[in-house]
């Protein structure tokens, strides 16, 4: 079930307003790289965690958000492995000292089980959709280097600077 809407959440994540949305035209005007570094700054700044008991319990900062963001949510606890090996180009690698995609979902796996959820992926078009699309991908049987150089080739250009992920 989950793999079915993720497919559709790929599309709808690109319609959140995301960290550094990209260095195009906004409003007849190019955004310059510090602006674009401001705003994401403010996003960073004010990210919310919330612990919850376990990896299947979604946080509260979710309740009012879109059905396709809590499914990205989920998945990406769902696929700790995969995402931990895939780099964010929303510029919170800077900003947040954020490691990989991962990162902009889950702030820490605790060893009873708990989970410390981080909001940034709630404020981020970038992050949502690069775990939507590598979540699709995994789950039709591509490799993890191959979706890493997909994501790396999609978002060199126009983006942030990707989080220090290694390579596989």
């Amino acid at each position: 079930m989950i793999k079915s809407k993720v497919i559709t959440v790929v599309l709808a994540a690109s319609m959140v307003s995301g960290c550094e949305n990209e260095s195009k035209e906004s409003s007849g005007s190019k955004r310059t790289e510090a602006t674009q570094h401001e705003e994401h700054q403010q996003h960073t700044l004010g990210d919310k965690r919330e612990e919850t008991k376990n990896s299947e319990t979604l946080p509260s900062f979710l309740s009012d958000k879109p059905e396709d963001m809590q499914l990205i949510y989920a998945a990406a606890a769902k696929h700790q492995t995969l995402l931990e090996n895939i780099p964010c180009y929303c510029g919170c690698g800077e900003e947040a000292n954020h490691q990989n995609n991962y990162d902009c979902f889950i702030f820490e796996n605790k060893e009873n089980g708990a989970v410390t959820w981080d909001d940034h992926g709630t404020k981020c078009g970038i992050c949502l959709e690069i775990a939507a699309q590598a979540v699709v991908d995994y789950s039709k049987g591509k490799s993890i280097e191959d979706i890493r150089q997909e994501i790396d080739d999609k978002y060199k250009e126009g983006y942030a600077t990707p989080t220090p992920t290694p390579e596989v």
